[in-house]
């Protein structure tokens, strides 16, 4: 099979394309024929050498894909070879299969294509998750979506509309504001000029944002501590910006509020039962047609470089995905 192998640390140009053994599954893992590969900013990280989880050389990036399965392991039982799945193996997802574990794999709603699911996995569930478990968001709140017309900030944006939340989009163009307005978004905020807190401050009659979702951090989170509300909610994200701020606490002590981080993947180790219900409410969210992912750009997977990139230079825009040929 084809796959993009990181054998030392570096920017995407520093990844090959080689022709390797297909793996084989184990004991409770499946194999699939990948359709379409999710990509996201932490595997620009991890080929970096600067994410929190790193595999050994030479690993295949690539966290989420869309497939077929062509072989199951011992014990598997809930999957049979040809099921439509969406799947995250954490690894392995820039090629043409991969082995998952079968807790990690879910069947793809007869709606969805396989471009639609190989990017719908991380980014909803993790800001179901955020917005559900860590910040109890309620139907009237206001929720300030840093990002928002990244992958996980434009899934926040609807996410906090079918929560009945009144929705500010933060982002830095006009451009992008205007995607996450068709994403549901009720008030947008260009905060290229650096005046996020005052805009917030305005638009909420001077007492801030209830909860503050931020995948973005550096100087932007500095400006969302200072327009929180009265027992606000910030959610830690992630660190797109490539800074990772530090919070004054004597802000918390004045706002009464809470600083929350936000990791989805241990959540789905620690919690499965809860995870698997999130999953079964998002895909009844997406069937009722109120959550619309965007897929904005689809690669090849010949175009590996070209599809990390956007990420790195700050281009991506909803989902970028990888189309896989066999």
């Amino acid at each position: 099979m084809k796959a993009v192998l990181c054998k030392s640390y570096g920017p995407p140009e520093n990844l090959t394309l080689e022709e390797i053994p297909d793996p084989q599954p184990a004991t409770g893992q499946v194999l699939i024929d990948i359709h379409a590969a999710g990509l996201n900013f932490p595997d620009t990280l991890q080929i970096a050498g600067k994410y929190q989880f790193q595999p050994p050389f030479p690993f295949i990036p690539g966290a989420e894909v869309a497939g077929t399965i062509a072989q199951v392991g011992e014990g598997v039982t809930d999957f049979q070879v040809g099921n439509r799945v969406m799947a995250l193996p954490g690894i392995g997802g820039m090629a043409q299969r991969v082995v998952a574990d079968a807790t990690a794999v879910d069947p793809i709603p007869d709606a969805m294509d396989f471009e639609t699911a190989a990017g719908f996995g991380l980014i909803y569930h993790t800001s179901y998750h955020a917005l559900k478990q860590r910040a109890d968001l309620q139907p009237g709140e206001t929720l300030l979506v840093l990002g928002a017309s990244g992958g996980v900030g434009l899934a926040a944006v609807e996410i906090g509309k079918a929560f009945g939340a009144r929705v500010i989009a933060a982002a830095s163009t006009d451009e992008k504001l205007a995607i996450a307005q068709q994403h549901g978004a009720d008030e947008l905020i260009n905060y290229g000029d650096g005046a996020l807190k005052d805009k917030v401050k305005n638009l909420t009659g001077g007492k801030g944002a209830d909860v503050i979702y931020d995948p973005v951090g550096g100087d932007l989170f500095d400006q969302a501590t200072r327009c929180v509300n009265w027992k606000g909610r910030i959610l830690v994200v992630g660190f797109t910006s490539g800074t990772i701020p530090k919070y004054p606490t004597n802000l918390a002590l004045l706002k009464g509020c809470q600083l929350v981080g936000v990791f989805w993947g241990d959540f789905r180790r620690r919690e499965p039962e809860l995870c698997r219900k999130n999953c079964a409410e998002l895909f009844d969210l997406y069937e009722q047609g109120r959550l619309k992912p965007l897929i904005s750009q689809v690669f090849p997977l010949e175009q590996y470089v070209e599809a990390l990139n956007v990420f790195i230079n700050r281009q991506a825009v909803g989902k970028i995905v990888l189309g896989i040929e066999r």
